[in-house]
């Protein structure tokens, strides 16, 4: 039964990691499963409807992409001109949302498959054998969770994946942890181990070339009780410290990358797993600090890499959940302290905690604001959402103390996206002056109902739009205290005109700091997720300009 018409689609959205369960799909479909044609788009390719598709996947990501996962279900359809027995519909999102997929009314009869593919492909994929579905009688197959990734699929589209160069596996699945932030107990459950990841490595390597790294995409690999054995393979398979790849007669390093991170809580209890660690080439080494509750275990963890020989350091670092700001400065100024103490560059990752089931940005914890969130995020746009551990850039950026840092977060936006413009010697610099003395003269209440006001007017509001630079005057010039009127008046954005002109005047300016802050982070690591496409107040500071 070859020669079938497949089509596997990525919504348009703009991530890091190739997909890896499209990729298996592929495999399971393609010259090394069931000999079809497979055809990967990412986005609505219109070059796919003038044929007759047999079947279609949509993959999905994070449930905050819901508007980009709709149009590209909704393409499926058109695909398939309306025949819904034909889409198959899986991923993260469409795990953890399952339900709500399922009862959209213009989606009847999709199949929208939670959890792995980790059964006989007929009852993974929900094939019904007496409707006489395409391979519903594989019922004794291999898993298409077990299949060697077909990277094959990658070269059909243009959109280049940062991270690419890489043997994509996972040494274990699930996690022993089970935080309520977290997606992975309903995905994956609880911990256990997968095969031997020498024969996918060797596999891969035969069919599409040797690769540069090592990509783990383990949830909490440091909690397997096999780590020694899995270093092991790693070390045989050429990854050990200090490897390298020739690639055109020139030695590159390689990389191990433990994509998710490693458990600081582990690393901490048993010190022999990070000497198993720094046995390879792991660079950077992730260490998770979701909040100060561990700040023991990480710090104790960080040493630990520190006297291993591992220098190069990142971390992801959970916000807006249920701790306050000032637990985030607290956390990033502490990597500051480290490397200044131990000589060694932590970068960290802010990762703005959204509900697993939400399916836009909109969350915001009970010890956060809008005004506030918004301020991290407009911080971060400089950088591409990196906070850099190098002491003089941190101080400038998040400022010196827990106070500084509180103040700035209720900065106006545009004084901190365009910072540069104004500081001494910048063109905004006497206004910003006028601004800090009449921010200074506020009290704390007069802040906190400040803040209440701003994360209310300044933002799009279900049955509230954003009001324009007007209706702000005239809503800021309603207020009764004198003092706190005076100082929303320079909450009122710049036109975009004069956003656009500020933004070319300070680019010279903007890019070293940026270079100064990254020196020299690859391009893989400058990708990560934090929400930076969205628009900041005010002007048009979107991808575009942030690119």
């Amino acid at each position: 039964m070859a020669n079938k018409n497949i089509l596997l689609i990525e919504p348009g959205y703009r991530n890091k990691y190739p997909p890896l369960g499209l990729m298996k799909i592929a495999a399971y479909h393609g010259p090394d499963g069931k000999r079809d044609n497979v055809r990967f788009i990412k986005g609505e390719d219109k070059s796919v409807l003038g044929t007759g598709w047999d079947r279609v996947y949509v993959t999905t990501l994070f449930s905050f992409e819901f508007e980009r996962i709709s149009r590209a279900i909704d393409f499926a359809l058109e695909v398939v001109r309306g025949q819904a027995s034909k889409v198959f519909v899986g991923g993260i999102a469409a795990s953890l949302m399952n339900g709500r997929f399922i009862a959209e009314p213009r989606w009847r009869g999709i199949r929208f498959i939670s959890g792995l593919l980790d059964k006989s492909p007929a009852m993974a994929l929900q094939l019904d054998e007496f409707e006489e579905e395409l391979y519903a009688d594989d019922t004794d197959g291999a898993p298409i969770e077990s299949l060697v990734p077909d990277y094959g699929i990658l070269d059909q589209v243009d959109y280049k994946y940062p991270v690419r160069d890489g043997y994509f596996l996972y040494a274990s699945r699930g996690c022993i942890r089970t935080c309520s932030f977290c997606g992975v107990p309903k995905l994956e459950g609880g911990l256990r181990e997968t095969p031997s990841i020498t024969a996918i490595v060797r596999e891969i390597e035969r069919r599409y070339g040797e690769k540069k790294d090592l990509i783990f995409m383990d949830n909490n690999i440091t909690a397997s009780p096999k780590l020694k054995e899995i270093m092991d393979e790693v070390v045989d398979l050429g990854f050990g410290r200090g490897a390298t790849i020739i690639r055109r007669g020139v030695a590159i390093q390689r990389r191990v990358d433990f994509n998710q991170g490693v458990d600081a809580r582990e690393l901490a209890k048993n010190p022999e797993l990070m000497k198993q660690l720094a046995r390879v080439c792991v660079s950077p080494l992730r260490i998770a600090f979701d909040h100060l509750g561990f700040r023991k275990e990480y710090t104790a963890a960080i040493r630990q890499a520190e006297a291993n020989g591992l220098k190069d350091l990142s971390n992801y670092m959970l916000y807006n959940f249920k701790e306050p700001p000032s637990d985030l400065f607290e956390r990033m100024y502490l990597n500051v302290r480290l490397n200044e103490e131990l000589g060694i560059r932590i970068f960290s990752f802010p990762m703005r905690y959204q509900p697993v089931d939400l399916i836009d940005r909109s969350h915001v914890g009970p010890k956060w604001t809008r005004h506030q969130l918004r301020s991290v995020q407009v911080i971060l746009q400089a950088t591409h959402g990196i906070v850099s551990g190098t002491p003089d850039f941190f101080r400038e950026a998040f400022g010196s103390t827990t106070s500084e840092f509180m103040d700035l977060l209720l900065r106006p936006h545009h004084m901190i996206f365009n910072r540069f413009w104004y500081k001494p010697g910048g063109g905004g610099e006497a206004e910003f002056s006028d601004f800090q003395t009449s921010f200074d003269k506020l009290s704390g209440s007069q802040k906190a109902e400040m803040l209440h006001l701003l994360s209310e007017v300044m933002f799009d509001l279900p049955g509230k739009p954003r009001l324009t630079r007007e209706q702000l005057r005239e809503r800021f010039s309603q207020e009764h205290d004198d003092l706190l009127r005076r100082t929303l008046e320079f909450y009122v954005p710049p036109t975009k005109n004069e956003e656009r002109k500020i933004w070319e005047l300070q680019k010279v300016a903007r890019m070293k700091a940026a270079a100064d802050a990254n020196f020299g982070l690859p391009e893989d690591e400058v990708v990560e997720d934090a929400g930076l496409q969205e628009l900041t107040d005010g002007a048009e500071t979107s991808e575009k300009q942030v690119a």
